[in-house]
């Protein structure tokens, strides 16, 4: 049996950023011993290290802690986001692909598609009615921005419907914890504002950190995420061992900085949830091997330049790959899907 202090202690381990709020959380716990989860995905493209290795290790996180978890397929959301070239039946496709991937990181993960929902729930429509009536335009606008769109865009009517959709959602799933990337907050704060007011439970907010793209960020106070659209920016989970060292090797990584540093986040929220224990290795001339046994030191370290990027680099490469080779060689990916997905996203 968990008690409750570990399992805060699993809600909060990195790649959590923010959890609003943590009374909440105490108190969910206190009361229900497995209260109920979600997140929502569209389904838009290759999967990579931040959409399913980085989520998912979270997600196992949070089934530690007791919590029953809810991976979301969210199909229409993806239609009038118009991902995939809004082709139902390559949507469908990938959705298949999600699904079996998800299975290999998270087992045991309950997994709904947005459609079987919709079907199985006569009075979602009703419902999104009503939530509706206390959303304003203005602030489904400003919403928008989850869709990774602007208020600017030309927008079609649908997708005004897309921040009141994910709404209800949340409420249809009767859920104790919503939980996503930092790019989805808004929503939840809309939810936590306008749920009291149509009388739904209020969830808590759990949001993690994205992963940074590989490469150097336009803004080092505010870095780009990783990318199913432009390859280079990430490691997808198809990437071939070859492909991820050469990844590795040309990422950015500044010797000594530590802000945004995309393989110092790669080392904190995949390897270090993988691994008790990291070993940089190199010569005796330059120093000898370095053992660390939690990320705080080896990033002191690396702030402090007694870690060159070089071996940095190569440490973060050879255990990423022995991360994802084993899961890769689970996730069928045919050629026909590839194609489809490979033409949809560029």
């Amino acid at each position: 049996m968990v008690d409750i202090e570990e399992k805060i202690r699993l809600m909060y381990e990195p790649p959590t950023q923010e959890v609003v709020t943590r009374d909440e959380l105490v108190n969910l716990f206190q009361t229900n011993d497995s209260p109920k989860h979600y997140i929502g995905l569209e389904i838009s493209g290759f999967l990579h290290l931040g959409s399913l290795i980085s989520t998912g290790f979270k997600i196992n996180d949070m089934m530690s802690a007791g919590v029953r978890c809810t991976i979301f397929l969210a199909d229409w959301h993806t239609f009038i986001n118009d991902k995939l070239e809004g082709n139902w039946d390559i949507i469908s496709k990938v959705a298949k692909y999600y699904k079996r991937a998800f299975e290999v990181v998270c087992p045991g993960v309950n997994i709904i598609l947005g459609t079987d929902l919709y079907d199985d729930k006569r009075e979602y429509w009703s419902d999104f009615v009503r939530f509706t009536k206390h959303l304003s335009l203005a602030r489904t606008r400003r919403a928008i921005t989850i869709m990774g769109r602007t208020d600017s865009d030309n927008l079609d009517l649908a997708k005004l419907l897309y921040p009141p959709m994910q709404a209800t959602d949340i409420h249809m799933l009767d859920l104790d914890i919503v939980h996503a990337g930092m790019d989805q907050r808004r929503i939840h704060m809309v939810v936590r504002d306008i749920f009291p007011k149509v009388n739904w439970k209020v969830p808590v907010a759990i949001h993690h950190k994205l992963l940074p793209g590989l490469s150097a960020p336009t803004d080092t106070e505010i870095p780009g995420k990783m990318s199913k659209s432009d390859p280079n920016s990430g490691i997808l989970i198809h990437d071939t061992n070859k492909e991820i060292a050469t990844k590795i090797s040309r990422a950015w990584c500044p010797q000594g900085h530590t802000q945004n540093n995309p393989l110092l986040e790669i080392l904190q929220n995949i390897i270090f949830h993988r691994r008790d224990d990291i070993t940089i290795y190199r010569p005796e001339k330059f120093g000898g091997n370095m053992s660390y046994y939690n990320f705080d030191d080896l990033q002191n370290d690396f702030a402090a330049k007694k870690i060159h990027p070089a071996d940095l680099k190569k440490t973060v490469s050879d255990n990423l790959i022995e991360i994802l080779q084993p899961i890769r060689d689970k996730i069928p990916l045919n050629d026909e899907l590839y194609s489809d997905i490979q033409r949809t996203i560029m």
